[in-house]
C-alpha cells in the first residue's frame, strides 16, 4: 500500500507535469485537445491521491484543498460532458502554484 509520503509526490509530479505544458493563455489549452485530455487526466491524478491521503494526515494538515481536489476528480470522472473550461484553465492558473507550493512544504515536513 502507498503512503501518504508517495501519494504526495504523486500531487507534486503531476502538478508539475500540468505547470509544465500549459500554454500562456486560455485560447493555447482550447486550442490543443490532447493537450486538454493530458491535463485532466493529470487533475484526475491529484484528486485520486488527494483521496487516498489517510485519515492521520489529513488531522495533522487540515486544508480544504484535499477535498477540493478530490471533488474536482470525481466531477471529471463522472460529469465528463458538464467540465467548465473556465474551472479548469483557473485550477490551472490560481490552485495548482499554490498547491505545488503546500505539498513541497509538506514533503519536508513529512520525511
Amino acid at each position: 500500500m502507498r503512503d501518504d509520503r508517495e501519494r504526495l509526490t504523486d500531487i507534486l509530479n503531476a502538478t508539475d507535469r500540468i505547470l509544465e505544458k500549459a500554454p500562456a493563455d486560455r485560447a493555447g489549452l482550447e486550442r490543443d485537445e490532447m493537450l486538454q485530455v493530458w491535463v485532466l487526466h493529470h487533475l484526475q491524478v491529484i484528486g485520486e491521491a488527494a483521496r487516498a491521503l489517510s485519515d492521520e494526515f489529513r488531522a495533522r494538515h487540515p486544508d480544504e484543498i484535499w477535498s477540493e481536489a478530490v471533488g474536482l476528480r470525481n466531477i471529471l470522472v463522472h460529469h465528463y460532458f458538464e467540465i467548465d473550461r473556465n474551472l479548469i484553465w483557473n485550477v490551472i492558473n490560481r490552485d495548482l502554484p499554490s498547491l505545488r507550493d503546500l505539498v513541497e512544504r509538506l514533503l519536508a515536513i513529512e520525511s
